[in-house]
């Protein structure tokens, strides 16, 4: 299984991940965050399935350009999985003729821009030969984490952004004998855990604590770190010394099998 992690920035360094998108094995998304930017043209017409995790600016910025940029005239569409939350947002908030035209409307009236499909928790859902089972975290809004599990292989890779400290996330980990790689928050330093516990999500310490309901030496790739604090983050999460931790790179391909 590949997942490539689609750089979000520009100028100098593109290491920073500002907006979030992984797309897996080319076909499937997570996110679409920054997916509507993914050069060439022909990388973003390859994704048919975009999975959104929840409705936050930084994981579906930029989903409207995408099916703008891949539209054809024909049956043929991309697919977008989401909660029902999730839908009833791009609805109103998204494509309402104000902030977007509304391709989910026209897409009932012309040849479809777009076809929506809900997800409910814990129910795999099988696309491109991969099985993908969302997952509840605890954010502000509702959001999932998803376990993608390749078919042919077995190799499974779960990616559990946004979040704060959860459960059950890791007792599906924990009960996945193909898992080979997780991606994990860390979205603000130790200091402003007081922030983290307000907005929902994780500074390294809970990050260190997450990581100990994990029963099993699985590689933890560090996801979703706030740009203005990634200095401190990083200095924080290296001073972990957890021999299992990565800092996921925006532009660089893994491969897990």
């Amino acid at each position: 299984m590949k997942v490539h992690i689609i750089p979000s920035s520009v100028g100098s360094s593109s290491r920073h991940q500002i907006l979030a998108t992984y797309v897996i094995n080319d076909s499937v998304a997570i996110d679409a965050g920054v997916l509507g930017l993914l050069s060439p043209l022909e990388a973003q017409r390859r994704v048919r399935h975009v999975f959104l995790s929840h409705s936050h600016l930084d994981h579906l910025a930029t989903l409207p350009i995408f099916i703008d940029n891949v539209y054809v005239h024909g049956p043929d569409c991309p697919t977008v999985w989401g909660s029902p939350q999730v839908l009833e947002t791009l609805q109103s908030d998204l494509f309402n003729d104000r902030i977007w035209p509304d391709m989910i409307r026209l897409s009932g009236e012309e040849s479809p821009f777009v076809k929506l499909e809900s997800l409910s928790p814990e129910l795999p859902v099988e696309v491109e030969g991969l099985q993908i089972t969302p997952i509840e975290l605890k954010h502000v809004v509702p959001v999932f984490g998803f376990l993608v599990e390749e078919l042919s292989t077995g190799a499974a890779v779960m990616f559990v952004s946004d979040t704060a400290p959860s459960e059950r996330v890791w007792e599906v980990a924990n009960l996945t004998p193909g898992l080979k790689g997780i991606f994990l928050e860390s979205s603000f330093p130790n200091s402003m855990r007081w922030l983290a516990d307000k907005a929902a999500h994780l500074t390294p310490e809970l990050f260190r604590s997450e990581l100990s309901k994990l029963q099993r030496p699985v590689p933890v790739y560090v996801i979703h770190v706030k740009l203005a604090f990634e200095a401190k983050i990083l200095e924080e999460l290296q001073a972990l010394k957890l021999t299992n931790l990565q800092i996921a790179e925006p532009g660089t391909t893994l491969e897990f099998v």
